[in-house]
């Protein structure tokens, strides 16, 4: 009926900005005519999904998606806005970074290295090291480089030229190929037949202009001809002579043989027969190959042994060996400096992020580190934070990290959760009514949404009589004040 007539739950970016909002709510409210809307950020609803009865309200989120991280401390089941991070770098930039990695080591394949492929192989072949350099000096023995390979097969077609043609097939095609080039012959002997005549008649008519006596006209002719005497020009009118009546005899002795049958006739070039020179008819389709079998002026010579063609396994050729690049496309959200990005890893932003609070909400906010997104699926990485925070917390202090249970569908688990529990409640709904009186931007709390914000305007200063005066008192002696 043109409108949406129940509740709308809404993710939204983390610290989304008032305008965003109230384009949404804008079009949320005026154009679908939508009762209610909640507003919500996606890995909070990760976080309430998975919170058990155990967990402690507050905790650290690590969001790590396709286009960026984020690191959010919640406190008390509420996000902590103001010191909340965000790492621009997430899957996406892994792929790409895959991508280059592999494109220059197989440049032969680089059509065939596409985004999709370098994403596949991120989720089903990567992980993350524990101890990046440690594992890179593993990698060094080849013995576990063999051990740890991957191979990735690329997409081929295994159909070769004339694999699948039959005997009768093959002479056919074979007698195809020579009747075209018995035309490209006989066009070639036309051409030079008629070029042959012009230049004769050319010389021709200079050796009348000698017989009529214009030797003017005929040193000057001959001087255009680069020719020194009268003898010269005998002697290249009888040459060309002579080659214009042999090509002339080829072409009548070629139009007399044209209807002679190629199968039954002489092999004139036994060497067709050979599996190399079969392979080279059917394989090459450059006519200037063929030339030298049907040569005018060439002597015929001793044919080549035919060469061994050598086996090649094209699916071999066709496969990507993964080694290193398993490890260091994930490791970006580590050490970002891998491609050139000069910001802050994951370990680095989290103890940031961590010193802004006192000990005591320290050890409360380690005590329950989640990771979800689907960017933290890696083997490892759970492992590799509980390896950075045991290096940047205190001798025998503990934490705890706890991977979501679907990184990639926990958000939209939660918002269900969510959107159940609170149906019938007032708290994290925005009405149509508060929309119109408090505007797009204006949000709602709960425990999974951002803080709200509202937008302060500065207060106007009381305007005086003695204000003005006061101030055109003191810019009229300064000419550069009162410009």
């Amino acid at each position: 009926q043109g409108c949406v007539d129940h509740p709308i739950v809404l993710t939204e970016a983390v610290c989304n900005p008032l305008y965003s909002r109230q384009m949404m709510s804008e079009l949320l409210f005026e154009c679908y005519q939508v009762p209610k809307v909640s507003y919500g950020v996606d890995s909070l609803y990760s976080f309430y999904h998975n919170r058990k009865q155990s967990w402690p309200c507050s905790g650290l989120v690590i969001s790590s998606g396709y286009q960026c991280t984020h690191i959010l401390p919640v406190l008390e089941g509420r996000l902590d806005a103001k010191n909340c991070k965000r790492i621009n770098l997430g899957g996406c930039q892994a792929a790409v970074y895959l991508q280059r990695l592999l494109q220059l080591k197989y440049p032969g394949h680089f059509a065939a290295i596409t985004l999709s492929r370098m994403e596949e192989i991120l989720h089903e072949h990567s992980y993350v090291a524990e101890d990046y350099i440690e594992e890179l000096q593993k990698w060094r023995s080849p013995e576990y480089y063999e051990n740890n390979m991957h191979k990735m097969q690329l997409p081929f077609s295994n159909k070769l030229l004339g694999s699948t043609l039959t005997s009768e097939e093959k002479q056919e095609k074979r007698q195809q190929q020579l009747r075209r080039l018995q035309e490209l012959n006989a066009r070639r002997r036309e051409e030079k037949l008629q070029l042959d005549q012009e230049r004769l008649d050319r010389l021709l008519y200079v050796q009348e202009l000698l017989e009529d006596g214009q030797m003017d006209q005929f040193h000057k002719a001959l001087v255009e001809l680069n020719m020194d005497s009268a003898e010269e020009l005998q002697s290249y009118i009888n040459k060309l002579s002579l080659s214009v009546e042999q090509t002339k005899q080829k072409i009548l002795q070629a139009e007399v043989n044209v209807e002679v049958d190629v199968v039954d006739s002489k092999p004139e070039t036994p060497d067709l027969d050979a599996l190399g020179s079969e392979q080279s008819l059917e394989d090459v389709e450059s006519i200037n190959e063929f030339e030298p079998l049907f040569a005018e002026e060439q002597p015929e010579v001793e044919k080549p042994a035919a060469a061994v063609q050598p086996v090649f396994n094209l699916a071999e050729y066709h496969q990507l060996f993964l080694g290193t690049e398993r490890i260091r496309a994930p490791e970006i959200v580590f050490q970002p400096s891998l491609i050139g990005e000069d910001q802050a890893g994951i370990a680095e932003t989290m103890q940031y992020v961590l010193e802004r609070y006192p000990k005591e909400q320290q050890a409360v906010l380690v005590q329950n580190v989640f990771l979800t997104g689907g960017n933290t699926m890696y083997p490892g990485l759970k492992a590799r934070v509980q390896k950075e925070l045991l290096e940047m917390r205190p001798f025998q202090s503990s934490f705890q990290v706890h991977l979501a249970s679907s990184p990639v569908l926990d958000a939209w688990y939660g918002a269900r959760d969510w959107a159940v529990e609170y149906m019938a409640r007032e708290e994290g709904w925005i009405t149509r009514k508060d929309y119109e009186e408090k505007g797009g931007e204006y949000l709602k709390e709960h425990c999974a949404s951002n803080v709200y914000v509202p937008i302060r305007l500065p207060k106007q200063a009381p305007r005086t009589a003695e204000a003005p005066s006061r101030a055109l008192a003191s810019s009229a002696g300064n000419p550069c004040e009162q410009a």
